[in-house]
């Protein structure tokens, strides 16, 4: 039997074009029964998934559209019931990279045809907010900030440049971060950044956590106390290689729960920008929903 889903894409998205998703749903058609209702705004996600509650939704976009779906599956109480295929037609498209999803638009529609259903993990903060991929806090999130009016022009290298500019000025916060309880940092020192990785990249490819899987029930969390000028410019560039975990003023753990608090400082969730705040918290649900990926 064919599967039945229903298309949802944001026209805005950095990698999103009207060729190649008018390709993609072609290929769709070819197998599935399949429709495409307009989707402008995270309200039009929230309609289309009430309108076809009958069909399993199909991602045509980023990191950043798929985190719209899922939080309106959540907030439905369909996020369990409802698997999700993806097409990685972002800019970053970081959790396709953990997962192997094919990062071509045409060969990803064949595995939304062909894969199978894989429980993934997902981030939930206290409040109901989602992350399905990462979520860092601090210097990384005021990178996204300088970044966001490059991707029109640099694409994936806007994160590479809005990091330079971030850290050149940043000097750090002095926060608390526990990780199951377990301080990590205590607030005395100053911190550069803070990484929860359910995914293993952000930004288009950096290894932010190059160990973490979605699928395992813990996140990978990232603590770097690199807050001089010549230590955050060699963490940056560690970053880049995934080698950042070597160095001796970063803690690595991997934890259930993770609650930062101290200095107001700035998140990004999954690409989005998140305004600073004193306190932070996320707590991993296991196996919380199911994507469409590559057979075994």
């Amino acid at each position: 039997m064919a599967r039945r889903l229903v298309a949802i894409g944001n026209p805005a998205a950095g990698g999103d074009d009207d060729e190649t998703r008018q390709a993609v749903l072609r290929t769709l058609e070819g197998e599935a029964d399949i429709v495409a209702p307009a989707t402008a705004t995270p309200g039009d996600v929230g309609r289309v998934l009430a309108g076809y509650a009958d069909r399993d939704p199909v991602v045509l976009g980023g990191d950043g559209t798929l985190h719209t779906v899922l939080q309106a599956l959540l907030a439905r109480g369909e996020l369990a019931d409802r698997p999700v295929g993806l097409i990685p037609m972002g800019t970053g498209n970081d959790l396709a990279r953990s997962l192997g999803i094919p990062l071509d638009p045409g060969k990803a529609a064949l595995t939304v045809l062909h894969g199978t259903e894989r429980p993934l993990d997902l981030l939930v903060d206290d409040e109901g907010g989602i992350v399905m991929n990462a979520v860092h806090v601090g210097v990384g999130a005021l990178a996204s900030e300088q970044a966001a009016p490059l991707k029109p022009v640099l694409r994936r290298a806007a994160y590479a440049a809005g990091a330079l500019v971030a850290g050149a000025r940043s000097r750090g916060w002095r926060l608390r971060v526990r990780a199951d309880g377990v301080v990590v940092a205590s607030g005395r020192r100053r911190v550069l950044m803070v990484g929860v990785g359910n995914g293993a990249t952000i930004g288009g490819g950096t290894p932010l956590a190059p160990d973490a899987r979605p699928d395992d029930g813990l996140a990978d969390v990232v603590v770097s106390f690199a807050v001089s000028p010549w230590a955050r410019l060699a963490y940056g560039l560690r970053l880049r290689r995934g080698e950042h975990p070597e160095r001796g003023d970063v803690v690595t753990v991997r934890a259930g729960r993770v609650v930062i608090e101290g200095e107001p400082v700035p998140a990004n969730a999954d690409g989005e920008l998140l305004p600073a705040a004193p306190s932070w918290a996320w707590t991993v649900r296991p196996g919380a929903w199911r994507l469409i990926a590559p057979g075994a």
